[in-house]
């Protein structure tokens, strides 16, 4: 029997909440069920909730520090989940992964360098990349027997580039779903030394993992990753607190930590927020036995979408992640572009997915669907999909 819960459909119109009140210069309508933003329709654990009000009801809210409780609560996280305790002096803080990526942009490369993504991939890599005068390098992934796989060929091949000065890993892969094994990112990290490169990898959703599944951190497989590495983490994701603007870098290399620091220095983003820091601290220390029944729903979930489709759509296909709760679509038997995809959803089926194409090289003829709801809402845009695909068919 679960201690939490995780049925109940709260109420999120209205809370200046971007999943439902943020659909309309997207989508064209507000009035449409939500399944896109990475963020879930479920409450925060308890434990972060307490300590959150007990905060509220101290009632001051001056400039935030972060001490050693801090760091130790995200080396203790990291050990206990994952098997590698990062340094604490390695840990730097950040209001969130994209801006560490922007920060690591100004940080490591010059306008005109080139950054390497390996798309489909989590659409902000694009515009934190090109909105500071850098160029993209794509590496992108195959997409092979229902699942996505790097192309370590393509990847040495592109890194002959000496202008590639930065690499940004999705791990786990957003929105492909793979959590890439230790073999691959072993192979991954050796490419990447060789040639001298930057690694940013991006770590967010690395704590929704399904069964059997194990991440590991990149930092961990060699020395060679860890000289070279720069891991973005977060609770946000994890524990749905993302409006509480918190998260962290892990930084081994002590070049690599003074010249990020710099640049947050220089456009002052140390400060943080209370809220999100005591937020992390509570997750990180009291959020294990949470996580465990919501990636148990969250499976149970996947189980229900994939039941749905092979009884009333067998032309669409789930891509079963290993790990993210934001998972693929396979619309592609319907030979739709991109924009037509999302068109027929939102006109016909009345429900927001976050378009494939969003996702950029080989993302056409997907949709993601943020599968992170009450059961009862998954049902719903399981029923408004089947709605769109059969005035499809009409």
């Amino acid at each position: 029997m679960r201690k939490y819960d995780f049925d109940t459909v709260i109420e999120r119109k209205g809370t200046v909440c971007a999943k439902w009140d943020g659909m309309e210069p997207i989508f064209g309508t507000g009035d449409i069920l939500p399944m896109w933003v990475a963020d879930m329709d479920f409450k925060a654990p308890p434990e972060v909730v307490e300590v959150l009000r007990e905060r509220v009801e101290h009632g001051i809210f001056g400039y935030t520090r972060r001490f050693a409780p801090y760091r130790e609560a995200i080396a203790g996280w990291f050990e206990r989940r994952h098997g590698w305790r990062p340094d604490t002096e390695w840990i730097r803080h950040t209001p969130g992964v994209v801006p560490a990526l922007s920060a690591a942009i100004l940080a490591f490369t010059q306008p005109g360098d080139g950054v390497l993504v390996q798309p489909p991939v989590y659409y902000p890599f694009f515009a934190a990349i090109t909105g500071r005068g850098r160029r993209i390098v794509e590496n992108p992934l195959i997409f092979s027997d229902g699942r996505f796989e790097m192309d370590f060929g393509d990847l040495e091949k592109k890194l002959e580039d000496s202008s590639v000065k930065l690499v940004f890993l999705c791990s786990p892969h957003n929105p492909g779903g793979r959590v890439w094994t230790r073999e691959e990112l072993e192979k991954f990290a050796s490419i990447c030394a060789s040639r001298g490169v930057v690694v940013i990898s991006d770590e967010i959703h690395c704590d929704i993992l399904f069964r059997g599944i194990k991440h590991t951190p990149l930092a961990s497989v060699s020395e060679e990753a860890r000289n070279i590495t720069i891991t973005t983490v977060a609770p946000s994701k994890t524990f749905n607190i993302a409006g509480l603007s918190t998260a962290a870098v892990i930084i081994p290399s002590k070049r690599l930590r003074d010249n990020y620091q710099s640049v947050i220095d220089f456009l002052h983003l140390d400060g943080g927020n209370v809220f999100g820091t005591i937020a992390l601290e509570a997750a990180y220390n009291r959020g294990d036995a949470w996580l465990d029944e919501l990636t148990a729903y969250l499976e149970e979930n996947l189980d229900f979408i994939e039941h749905y489709l092979e009884i009333h759509l067998p032309e669409i296909t789930l891509i079963r992640p290993e790990g993210t709760y934001v998972p693929l679509l396979d619309f592609r038997s319907l030979g739709l572009s991109g924009p037509e995809l999302q068109d027929l959803l939102v006109k016909k089926g009345g429900v927001a997915l976050d378009g494939g194409h969003w996702f950029g090289t080989g993302g056409t003829g997907f949709a993601r669907i943020n599968i992170a709801a009450p059961r009862l809402l998954i049902q719903e845009g399981m029923e408004c999909i089947e709605k769109a695909i059969k005035s499809f068919r009409k």
